[in-house]
């Protein structure tokens, strides 16, 4: 499990550094015309919201992700309080974006709030997609690694479709890793009864009958936004689409256009899990700036 445990986390790093030369491009000709496949790590686009960004590095998206892998290093376990108090230094001096969940989150915070109420009411789906770190270290714990997902998201995206997202693909991601393949641990999860009747539901079923459309333009059908709605049923599309192929689902995604940072991350952890390190390609991997930081963090915390 070792190592389809680091696969799922390095493939969501990776996910989100693949999209920053492309991220939130939604004019998906103009990705192939100027880009041709996205397979390689690059510089943000000319003009981009990554301005000060460079090959290798993170969106903020993932910057997140990296402060969340570092409040459990330090405290061998997820604590609200410190990931909260790590979250506000990062944005403190911040280079790079700051999306609307963000700037609403740090006002609150700004006004009194704590890290339980302070979530803004943002319903994007990256709140969700920070969720590899936890795994990584719960993924022998179903109990915590929930409470601790929901809370982590909630803390920025109090959004309820969002934190349940949170906890889907926290459940799907375990039964992967206890080895079940994705497409069925999904229909599986999908089925009991804390989702049976949501809209999460119905996004499974899309995604799901959507298998082996053409991704550019089913992902656009969704939406290429960075709403929960539209992000889930194409994250669920790539992973039955290719699951056996994690490379080509991450260059789908990228493909696909729009916030392909968090559609890729969530992706990347779901087929990361269950295909292991080996279908990373090495460059992917080698490229990551912060590569021997996450090791280092990652040995903290095994």
């Amino acid at each position: 499990m070792n190592d389809r445990k680091k696969a799922m986390l390095m493939a969501s790093f990776i996910a989100d550094s693949l999209a920053l030369g492309v991220h939130w491009i939604y004019d998906t000709q103009q990705i192939a015309n100027t880009y041709g496949r996205v397979e390689k790590l690059m510089n943000p686009a000319p003009g981009s919201f990554h301005p000060t960004k460079n090959k290798g590095d993170f969106t903020h998206y993932a910057d997140q992700t990296f402060v969340l892998l570092q409040s459990l290093a330090d405290c061998g376990a997820f604590d609200l309080a410190d990931f909260s108090a790590k979250w506000r230094a990062l944005f403190a001096d911040y280079a790079g974006y700051a999306d609307g969940a963000t700037r609403k989150t740090l006002a609150w915070y700004a006004k009194g709030k704590t890290a339980e109420n302070a979530g803004s009411r943002t319903g994007d789906f990256s709140g969700a997609a920070r969720i590899a770190p936890i795994l990584f270290l719960y993924a022998d714990d179903e109990e915590k690694a929930l409470a601790a997902a929901r809370a982590q998201t909630a803390m920025t995206h109090n959004d309820p479709n969002t934190v349940d997202t949170a906890e889907f693909f926290t459940r799907v991601i375990l039964q992967i890793l206890r080895g079940t393949a994705p497409a069925a641990a999904i229909e599986t999860i999908v089925r009991t009864d804390a989702f049976a009747m949501s809209p999460i539901a119905m996004w499974v079923e899309e995604g799901l009958k959507s298998k082996g459309e053409d991704s550019v333009k089913t992902v656009s059908r969704f939406g290429q936004a960075c709403e929960t709605q539209q992000v889930f049923p194409g994250v669920i599309h790539l992973i039955a689409s290719y699951e056996k192929d994690l490379k080509e689902a991450l260059v789908q995604c990228m493909m696909a256009g729009g916030d392909n940072a968090a559609r890729g991350s969530m992706t990347g952890m779901v087929l990361g899990a269950w295909l292991g390190t080996d279908a990373i390609p090495p460059e992917w991997t080698e490229g990551l700036n912060k590569k021997k930081e996450i090791e280092k963090l990652l040995d903290k915390i095994s």
